[in-house]
């Protein structure tokens, strides 16, 4: 399990890019996406954030102990490890990682996905 001193290669932008009531272009932010793991918040929605990601590799194992996660592909595929399977999504197909459970998202070739989450996960996990 990673440490709060633990270093990783991920572009992760937590700043909020898009208030109430402004048009959102998820291609446009994707398209222009230079990183192979980049993660930009959107907006937020209550006390939740959507978070935009352009991935090829893998992540690190981890879990957030109070947080559920939810995952849906826009474009590519993406494989989520749990302990004992994988899951694989496709595009307009979503998953939720209930907080606490062990997983890895990873994908072989280039994936845009959006996730949902509590504004307040740690996004390399506990």
């Amino acid at each position: 399990m990673p440490d709060s001193t633990t270093s990783y290669l991920y572009e992760t932008r937590l700043n909020i890019l898009h208030q109430p009531l402004e048009i959102i272009d998820e291609k446009a932010i994707a398209d222009a996406c230079e990183f192979k793991w980049f993660n930009q918040t959107l907006c937020k929605v209550n006390e939740s954030v959507v978070r935009m990601a352009v991935i090829e590799g893998e992540y690190h194992w981890h879990k957030h102990d109070e947080d559920d996660e939810f995952f849906y592909v826009v474009e590519g595929q993406l494989l989520i490890d749990l302990e004992g399977r994988t899951v694989e999504l496709s595009p307009r197909q979503g998953f939720v990682v209930p907080r606490g459970v062990l997983h890895r998202t990873r994908a072989t070739h280039r994936t845009v996905m959006l996730m949902v989450e509590n504004a307040g996960i740690i996004p390399t996990g506990n």
